[in-house]
């Protein structure tokens, strides 16, 4: 095999790896974004669990019906702690906001009020509006009526 030829294969296997890794890094941030933050689909957990236990446990239809209000509780609880995340990482980025505010100039208060706006939209879109009303005020909002 020439020289030529091997460095070409080399770089051709290179590519190929850097390209499946991209790929691989794209899916994760995507799905793992879209768990944590995506609309919550009831009963999608409990679902995906069941399915997975029976596949890798290979379990019979008796231990299913046996297992399933477990996993139904499970599921139940896993959401929950999705969905108190979820508020907290929101509260978090909000408090920051309003921390940070004070040290930038009007035109950046401005930008972030509008960061903030197309991030409520975004939000809103995708269903993760507080069900008990709209999100909390802006932090730039806040500084502005003390």
């Amino acid at each position: 095999m020439s020289s030529g030829l091997k460095w070409k294969l080399i770089a051709g296997f290179l590519l190929v790896f850097i390209a499946g890794g991209a790929a691989g890094v794209f899916v994760t941030v995507t799905m793992g974004h879209q768990f944590m933050f995506g609309p919550h689909q009831h009963g999608f957990v409990a679902q995906t669990m069941k399915n997975r236990l029976r596949w890798q446990l290979k379990l019979t239809d008796e231990q299913m019906t046996k297992i399933s209000p477990i996993v139904e509780k499970t599921a139940a609880q896993l959401e929950e702690i999705r969905g108190d995340t979820g508020h907290r990482v929101r509260d978090v980025i909000v408090e920051s906001h309003r921390e940070i505010a004070q040290y930038l100039t009007p035109d950046q208060q401005q930008r972030l009020k509008q960061m903030e706006e197309r991030r409520r939209q975004w939000m809103q879109h995708r269903g993760m509006r507080r069900r008990n009303g709209p999100s909390s005020a802006s932090p730039s909002e806040t500084q502005d009526s003390d």
